[in-house]
């Protein structure tokens, strides 16, 4: 159906970034967008998803995470607003259309997505697998979603689990999901600060001042590095075995706040 491809974000978009932003550092001029401007999703299925990734994740890795749902919402321009306002963000900032405002997708979805994103990170599941990590975080997901007492829809828990498969997918040919797209521009914004010009830097201040980073560039390029010694075979290797991880490390746009 097509509202429960919309609304789980299922929109195929382009994989390459410059032809996802037509070649410009932007579609539209960012605005300014509070963490306390973008609803942050309370239903009982985001609930016990935050309880297990705040138990399953190490605070730089969960924070991370939640930069990356503001972030990605900053980008998009979310259609919603906070619980406290009564307008929507379109309503409140007629000015802020940002990136992809017309784009329906659900925040729960983007929420659960952004949780889980880097859950087959953890000590443990780094080593419970031979599998790279977004695989094996997908499948831990998916498990995860669709398991009792959580009882997401099948296409929810699968947009899901595709986000988080293909997450570090980054390249410049074929599709992904919008889900995809928005979750790969708000991490590696946040983890190397790419298309730096996609976040306004009142939203950048104070989503890191709500979610601290806490030396995070230097704990994810560890965590790189780790998993490449456990699996010289992982996924992550394609984007640089050196590359990657000091460019995660040496992070510019980021440094400051660090």
């Amino acid at each position: 159906m097509k509202d429960d491809i919309e609304e789980y974000g299922w929109t195929a978009m382009p994989r390459d970034f410059k032809a996802l932003l037509q070649g410009k550092p932007y579609l539209n001029e960012p605005t300014s967008t509070l963490v306390d401007d973008i609803a942050w999703p309370t239903d009982d299925l985001v609930t016990k998803v935050q309880k297990y990734a705040k138990e399953e994740l190490q605070e730089q890795t969960y924070n991370h995470s939640m930069r990356a749902y503001y972030f990605g919402n900053s980008i998009r321009k979310a259609p919603f607003a906070a619980q406290s306002q009564p307008c929507s963000l379109l309503q409140a900032y007629p000015k802020a259309v940002d990136q992809f405002p017309r784009h329906h997708l659900s925040p729960r979805t983007l929420a659960l997505a952004c949780l889980l994103h880097d859950i087959g990170t953890t000590h443990g599941n780094l080593r419970a697998t031979r599998t790279s990590f977004e695989y094996y975080g997908g499948m831990v997901a998916l498990e995860l979603l669709k398991g009792e007492g959580y009882g997401a829809s099948q296409s929810e828990a699968e947009s899901v689990a595709e986000t988080i498969f293909r997450h570090q997918d980054i390249g410049d040919t074929g599709k992904v999901s919008f889900l995809t797209a928005l979750v790969q521009l708000a991490t590696i914004y946040d983890n190397m600060g790419g298309n730096p010009e996609l976040i306004h830097k009142t939203t950048l201040e104070n989503v890191v001042q709500r979610f601290p980073r806490n030396g995070w560039s230097g704990c994810f390029s560890s965590t790189i590095r780790e998993e490449n010694g456990l699996k010289p075979w992982a996924h992550t290797t394609v984007l640089g075995e050196e590359e990657f991880p000091n460019g995660v490390k040496n992070n510019k746009l980021m440094a400051s706040y660090d």
